[in-house]
């Protein structure tokens, strides 16, 4: 299955109250691997960038108003989008934003359908737990050394990386196999089914081996025992 991992930069968090998407970072995958195929783009959110979001992402206005609008490259974005699920963390913000420039260019919304939040992932996994993204990547040994200040690139490279732990860490092989005997349960989580053995009406059955010592056996090993020299168990 594709899906893609992503995340944005904005100028602030309500959308509703004029605030802009002014990055955005997505990442391939499918089967829970990474394919390297990427989309990252820049927009002049056309209004001021507040010092506090400054600080956050360390994208100013002066950077931002030389690179496109988001209307001017959004077919790019929704053709690397495609229909495939997507992930973010507090996915809710982020689909905020996205469909708010939709919206602004009269463009059908994303479906909510489509929408994996993995702050809803981890907070089943990990109740009572941080679930920041810095959390989480200490939680699983993430790296995340280079992350100095936020981008949306490099945060949905680190979620990409999280969101593969989250559902069952690298040993992709065996979550394949188990997809193959037992299916995958309504969580979403594979669950795995015991292989029937072949059935063999012409070979002969062995009988059942039988695990309780003979009183012969009892003997030899009383025997045995008797004849070991300052045994522990007899001082």
């Amino acid at each position: 299955m594709r899906e893609i991992i992503f995340d944005t930069e904005t100028t602030g968090l309500d959308p509703k109250t004029g605030d802009r998407m002014v990055e955005i970072g997505c990442v391939e995958m499918v089967g829970r691997i990474e394919t390297g195929n990427t989309y990252h783009a820049y927009y002049n959110p056309e209004r001021d960038m507040p010092s506090a979001a400054e600080a956050v992402h360390g994208l100013s206005i002066s950077f931002l108003e030389t690179k496109p609008k988001f209307s001017e490259t959004a077919d790019e974005l929704l053709e690397f989008l495609g229909d495939a699920p997507l992930v973010a963390h507090n996915a809710g913000f982020d689909f905020g934003f996205l469909n708010n420039e939709l919206e602004r260019i009269g463009r059908e919304p994303v479906s909510l359908d489509r929408m994996i939040d993995t702050v809803a992932i981890a907070r089943k996994r990990h109740p009572g737990a941080k679930l920041s993204l810095d959390a989480l990547c200490t939680r699983y040994g993430v790296d995340r050394s280079h992350r100095v200040k936020h981008g949306a690139l490099l945060d949905a490279e680190l979620l990409a990386q999280v969101y593969i732990e989250l559902n069952g860490g690298r040993q992709i092989g065996l979550e394949l196999a188990a997809d193959a005997a037992g299916g995958t349960g309504a969580s979403g989580t594979s669950t795995f089914a015991t292989p029937a053995l072949p059935n063999r009406p012409d070979k002969p059955r062995r009988q059942p081996r039988p695990h309780t010592a003979s009183a012969a056996e009892l003997s030899r090993h009383q025997e045995f025992v008797a004849g070991i020299k300052n045994a522990l168990w007899a001082r």
